[in-house]
């Protein structure tokens, strides 16, 4: 139960479950935790939904570092705050992240309670996790093809939806206004929330191999007449967590 066992396990995989998600872990058996709090540059994430640990899996006998929630912006935290679980994996050997997140559908076509694969995103929270410097990384292909083509398959296996997408970030911690989502969809975005985008600009900073996964729980705000919730977020995301499971299972 402790950071050495992680660190003797050398995990070059890691996963970033977003809201509702955390069971996905409990599916693949936990063989060591530690809690954000006691990792230096980290602090106790305080959504619900989000358990804020690290766990150590295995994933067909591989070794996968999972983190049980993230941190966000809207906490009142700064971009490298947030980003600091990234660097952290990295640190501990992590090559390679899926990043999964909860969000609100706008493509029309999509269904909520299933995935999208995240083919691109638009960072409209206003920062980044590189500010300090001339960092001009690459951010043509934030999204690795290759392990995007890699989940294509495992769903295609599975017999399982897979939608493909752009993931829109917005600050939060309010839900979007009708108008912002119609900006949203005029911008290009199939998908809005409130987090991954900082992450992913950090991992490709890194040097890392990103795959990204987007929960449908909800439509966006103005699609349907319901208004929005973050218990039926949490609530949709723990029962389509056990096919994001399947998932990754197969395509790691």
């Amino acid at each position: 139960m402790s950071l050495t066992q992680i660190e003797q396990a050398r995990p070059d995989t890691a996963i970033v479950l977003g809201s509702g998600l955390g069971t996905v872990a409990e599916a693949f058996g936990i063989e060591a935790e530690v809690s954000f709090a006691d990792v230096p540059g980290l602090s106790a994430s305080t959504v619900p939904g989000h358990a804020g640990r690290f766990v150590l899996c295995r994933v067909s006998g591989k070794p996968v570092l999972i983190a049980q929630g993230r941190r966000h912006l809207y906490e009142g935290l700064s971009a490298h705050e947030v980003t600091a679980s990234i660097r952290f994996m990295h640190g501990m050997g992590v090559r390679c992240v899926v990043l999964t997140n909860a969000a609100g559908a706008i493509k029309d076509t999509m269904t909520v309670g299933e995935l999208m694969l995240i083919t691109d995103q638009l960072n409209l929270q206003g920062t980044t996790p590189l500010l300090g410097g001339p960092h001009f990384h690459d951010m043509s292909q934030v999204y690795s093809l290759a392990w995007s083509e890699r989940f294509v398959r495992a769903a295609a296996q599975l017999q399982m939806p897979l939608h493909e997408g752009v993931y829109a970030a917005l600050l939060g911690p309010q839900y979007e206004t009708p108008a912002e989502v119609r900006m949203l969809r005029t911008l290009g975005a199939d998908a809005v929330g409130m987090s991954t985008v900082l992450e992913a600009i950090q991992a490709r900073a890194l040097g890392m191999e990103i795959a990204g996964i987007s929960m449908l729980t909800n439509w966006a705000a103005g699609l349907k007449p319901q208004t929005l919730d973050h218990a039926e977020v949490v609530a949709v995301g723990k029962l389509a967590a056990v096919q994001l499971a399947e998932l990754l299972r197969v395509a790691l």
